[in-house]
C-alpha cells in the first residue's frame, strides 16, 4: 500500500497562517507612540531624558536669568520641559504596548504606586498586537538604567548623612566656645 492511499496515515495539510517563532525585532521609535520597548530601555530612556534636560536647563538658566530675569527664564524653562514630557509619554505608551495593553492604560501610571507596574511587569514574549519584540538592550541602555537605583541610594544616604554632619559641626562649634 502506498503512503498516499493508506487510510491509517495521519491527515496532512498545508497551513499558511502558522509561522515558526520569528526572530524579528522591532525598530526603535523615539518620537512615536507606536512600537514596543522593554522595562530596562524604558527606565534608561526616561533617566537619560531627565539627565539631558537637567543639563540643558542648567545651562539655559545660567544664560537666561541675567538677560531675561527670573520670570522670563522660568517661562522658557517650562516651555523647554514640553518636549521632554512628550518624549516620556511616548516611552510610557511603548512600554504599555510591550505588556500587551492599550496605550490608554498608561493613564494608570499616574496613580501613586500603580506606576511601579511599568517597572516590574515583564513584557509579552514574542510578537503581540503592537508589533515584534524590542531589540536586545545595549551596554548604554544597561548603564543608564542602573544609574536610577544608584542615584536613589546616593540620595537616601545624602539625606541621612548631611543633617547628621550639620548636627556634628554645630556641636563641635558649641564645644569650642565653652
Amino acid at each position: 500500500m502506498s503512503a498516499v492511499n493508506n487510510p491509517f496515515n495521519p491527515p496532512r495539510a498545508e497551513v499558511s497562517d502558522v509561522h515558526p517563532a520569528s526572530t524579528e525585532v522591532g525598530a526603535l521609535k523615539y518620537w512615536s507612540a507606536k512600537g514596543r520597548i522593554g522595562r530596562l530601555r524604558y527606565i534608561a530612556w526616561t533617566m537619560g531624558a531627565s539627565i539631558l534636560m537637567a543639563i540643558v536647563m542648567g545651562v539655559l538658566m545660567a544664560i537666561l536669568i541675567p538677560t531675561m530675569g527670573e520670570t522670563g527664564a522660568t517661562i522658557a524653562m517650562l516651555v523647554g520641559y514640553v518636549p521632554m514630557l512628550v518624549f516620556i509619554v511616548f516611552a510610557l505608551i511603548q512600554r504599555t504596548h510591550d505588556m500587551g495593553w492599550s496605550g490608554w492604560m498608561c493613564l494608570l501610571a499616574f496613580i501613586p504606586l500603580v506606576g511601579l507596574i511599568w517597572v516590574f511587569k515583564a513584557g509579552t514574549p514574542g510578537a503581540n498586537a503592537y508589533g515584534p519584540p524590542p531589540p536586545p538592550n545595549s551596554t548604554g541602555v544597561n548603564i543608564l538604567a542602573w544609574m536610577l537605583p544608584v542615584i536613589f541610594v546616593i540620595g537616601i544616604l545624602a539625606a541621612i548623612a548631611l543633617p547628621a554632619y550639620q548636627g556634628y559641626t554645630e556641636r563641635a562649634k558649641a564645644a569650642q566656645q565653652q
